[in-house]
């Protein structure tokens, strides 16, 4: 049998007396886009930063691939792991293809192909040569990606990438991210306390709370009241904004 893209096998994360983690058994089939929901606090992007090793579990382990995350040296392990997070951290000091390239270049490997890659992100090709600070943070977001998939990764994880965004810039972002997902076959992890956001681009959607997973749901069923009292006081946030906007349609 092919081993889930990623696994969480029975994952603890303690601060002191604070259990940020706590017991989480998960599993993510390869090609899922999985959102993983929560309010602050609730232990998603802790659980998330496990599998690229920004967070090592005080119990448990992460698999990735079958493999444990932690039998090799991590460098290794986030050269096949995109990751995007909400500040970018872009290098203010290269240019933006510069920037796109550094992964492959770091690891000995082919140059990346940067000009496909801001293909990928809908950014123009002459963008290349200008620095971060010239652009928006839409733009240095869609970098972000770029960069992430420069070294092929097919394993993409997101902790409130678009956090920071506009609303307008943040839905055209996600929608392209969605259609990335699936134009280049990956396995999307997406941290967000966007329930509306979650739904609309995720197939699974997996709610935390206190450290635990308190609904793992399709975004149908959780649109049709699955998933338990957290997951709706979630769900009813994005539902009663509707309900107060078509009021006000004369």
């Amino acid at each position: 049998m092919v081993p889930p893209a990623i696994r969480w096998d029975r994952v603890e994360r303690r601060y002191g007396t604070v259990m940020a983690v706590d017991g989480v058994t998960l599993a993510i089939d390869t090609g899922a886009f999985v959102a993983l929901v929560g309010a602050s606090g609730s232990g998603k992007s802790t659980l998330l930063r496990m599998v690229n090793r920004l967070v090592p579990p005080s119990a448990g382990r992460v698999l990735v691939d079958g493999t444990d995350v932690a039998a090799g040296p991590a460098p290794a392990l986030r050269r096949r792991i995109g990751y995007v997070f909400q500040h970018i951290g872009l290098f203010p000091h290269m240019t933006v293809g510069e920037n796109i390239a550094i992964g492959p270049r770091l690891a000995g490997d082919p140059p990346a192909d940067v000009g496909r890659l801001l293909d990928l992100v809908e950014l123009p090709r002459a963008v290349a040569t200008r620095m971060p600070a010239e652009l928006s943070g839409g733009q240095r977001q869609r970098v972000g990606i770029a960069r992430a998939l420069a070294p092929g990764a097919k394993l993409l994880l997101l902790d409130e990438a678009f956090g920071a965004l506009d609303p307008v810039t943040r839905d055209a972002l996600g929608r392209r991210l969605r259609a990335l997902h699936d134009e280049l076959g990956l396995t999307t992890v997406l941290v967000t306390h966007d329930m509306a956001e979650a739904l609309l681009l995720a197939t699974r959607v997996v709610v935390m709370a206190a450290g635990r997973i308190v609904a793992d749901e399709t975004p149908g069923a959780l649109l049709a009241g699955a998933g338990g009292d957290a997951a709706q006081a979630l769900v009813g946030v994005p539902r009663a904004q509707a309900a107060r906007l078509a009021a006000l349609v004369p």
